[in-house]
């Protein structure tokens, strides 16, 4: 019984620092929104992965111009803050202009970058395997650079199945801030000691 209780003060303790950072139904409200995304992931992967990359090349265009405005006010790395304005508003520009196009360019990119991570991370294992004669590493080695050739291999296919595997992880995610909303709820509405 001792411990049941010494458990429940450390999680509500943990909880605590939540309730500081967020009010439990903004926790809640980020929730079921990851949660509406990861669905529509699931059931619409193309026009939801287009209206994302859409909004995304629109985010690009107007922080590429509010950041040029910076420069009204602020001319500290001026250099640097107009190629970042520049290539921010090409870029908003041509995935807004080709919103198609763009989804399938940034995807496959992304897939590839995914597939050069595996055989980094599978290398980095397999070296640690070696040094330490650690035969899980091994393993996890392997399995990584598999993966990584694998999806180098097939980019395109990688690049379809990156908005069913996004929804997934937004589903889950969703699903554990709802319960953590729950959860600050309830500690929140706890008297302090």
């Amino acid at each position: 019984m001792w411990n049941s209780m010494t458990e429940t003060t450390e999680i509500s303790d943990g909880m605590i620092s939540w309730t500081s950072l967020l009010p439990w139904w903004l926790v809640l409200l980020w929730g079921l929104l990851t949660l509406f995304i990861g669905i529509l992931f699931l059931t619409t992967p193309g026009m939801t992965t287009l209206i994302l990359i859409t909004f995304m090349g629109a985010y690009w265009l107007v922080g590429g111009l509010f950041t040029l405005g910076s420069l009204a006010v602020d001319k500290t790395n001026m250099g640097l803050k107009i190629f970042l304005s520049v290539v921010n508003i090409l870029a908003g520009i041509i995935i807004l202009l080709y919103p198609l196009y763009s989804a399938v360019f940034i995807l496959s990119f992304f897939a590839i970058f995914i597939g050069f991570w595996g055989l980094f991370i599978g290398a980095v294992h397999l070296f640690q395997a070696y040094k330490t004669k650690d035969g899980g590493n091994g393993v996890l080695g392997v399995i990584s650079m598999i993966f990584g050739i694998i999806i180098l291999i097939y980019p395109l296919i990688a690049a379809e199945l990156i908005p069913f595997i996004a929804g997934v992880f937004a589903i889950v995610s969703g699903i554990a801030a709802v319960i953590a909303a729950f959860q600050v709820k309830k500690v929140s509405a706890l008297p302090a000691n």
